[in-house]
């Protein structure tokens, strides 16, 4: 689709919503294939997701197996949404079921791929910490979020047409598989071996399979860059959520990772561990209680998991799609994933990643 359709459809969409009149102001790209821009019209303010179809590959049906997710490419093993802008509207209207402040959908046309959002403004925690507020605030603000996200067990559907998947071990596997594929390439000046590709999806599909418990709804990206402080409101309604179109079932553990180990900001063990502290505190205080050996399990695991599928997103990003300004967050990243692999239950991660990657190997300079 040519530039001038794309945006003669736009143009079309906006003005059978009743925003035809509106400025429109595009917003930075990030490492997605969506299209941000904020409207503006008589006073009043929206944003706009305009999400092309068919630029990223299918998602699968729920009861889809291996074999038929693997046929339709990454984004259906990996249980990604794609192009589907209807699972962010349905997400969205189930966080706000939850009293959370997740935007309000103005207008749709998910089959054209676009939609009018609440405007949430600028105020992304990541730039309110740089500014000086009190980190402590924030995070149990964020806390107070995953405690209300996860106080039920994850919902079937989200919506009558939209089921929430299951994170499943494939997709974790298939996120893991990045690093060998992506990372080892860039970093080693060769592809991995067929025999270091099978021994580290070996390893972790082990460490992994060792995990059970609770599925609750997770956003899957719950850091800095996609909440939004919201001091106005109250409760749990001032920390405002973007970007959880990719929302699965999985562990409760995983969003509170995705906060502590970010990837775009560095944070400290003492914060990450009070921050921890302050979720089983909370879970504890409306009647869904964690067994804290157990979670603190989880916790390395899926943190070590998610630290090893953003270095091989973030190669990917380089290597495939132009994107290097994600590099220099590598040093960071293996910092935390360092952190982890400390644990028993790592411990033959570890030795792969030592023998494997030397780490005078691990940040990428181009």
């Amino acid at each position: 689709m040519t530039d001038a359709l794309r945006e003669t459809q736009m143009r079309d969409f906006l003005v059978a919503s009743g925003w035809g009149a509106a400025t429109v102001a595009p917003l930075p790209g990030d490492a997605s294939t969506r299209r941000y821009a904020r409207l503006y019209l008589n006073g009043r303010t929206a944003m706009l997701m305009d999400q092309p179809q068919g630029a990223e590959a299918p998602v699968a049906p729920a009861n889809a197996d291996e074999e038929a997710r693997r046929a339709l490419g990454y984004n259906a093993v990996a249980r990604l949404a794609g192009a589907d802008c209807a699972r962010f509207a349905a997400a969205s209207a189930w966080l706000r079921g939850l009293g959370l402040a997740a935007p309000d959908i103005y207008a749709a046309d998910c089959a054209g791929g676009f939609l009018i959002l609440e405007d949430l403004g600028d105020a992304l925690f990541a730039q309110v910490l740089a500014d000086g507020r009190d980190e402590n605030e924030l995070y149990q603000a964020a806390v107070a979020v995953l405690a209300r996200m996860h106080a039920g067990d994850a919902p079937a559907q989200l919506s009558a047409n939209k089921p929430l998947f299951d994170y499943d071990l494939v997709a974790l596997l298939a996120e893991t598989d990045l690093l060998t594929e992506w990372f080892m390439p860039l970093a080693l000046g060769r592809k991995a071996t067929d025999e270091e590709v099978a021994e580290h999806r070996r390893l972790w599909r082990a460490a992994l399979e060792g995990l059970g418990g609770r599925r609750v709804f997770i956003h899957r990206d719950f850091h800095a860059e996609n909440l939004l402080w919201l001091p106005e409101r109250q409760g749990v309604a001032r920390v405002g959520l973007i970007d959880f179109q990719d929302a699965v079932a999985g562990s409760p553990a995983y969003d509170l990772i995705s906060l502590t180990k970010d990837a775009r900001r560095t944070v400290s063990p003492e914060l990450a561990e009070a921050t921890t502290r302050q979720y089983l505190a909370a879970m504890m205080a409306q009647g869904t209680p964690l067994d804290e050996a157990s979670f603190r399990h989880e916790i390395a695991v899926m943190a070590a998991q998610r630290t090893v599928k953003i270095v091989g997103i973030f190669a990917r990003l380089h290597s495939r799609d132009g994107k290097p300004r994600y590099l220099p967050f590598l040093p960071r990243l293996w910092t935390y994933l360092d952190r982890d692999l400390a644990h028993p239950a790592l411990h033959d991660l570890r030795a792969w990643y030592d023998r494997t990657i030397p780490k005078d190997k691990r940040a990428v300079n181009i």
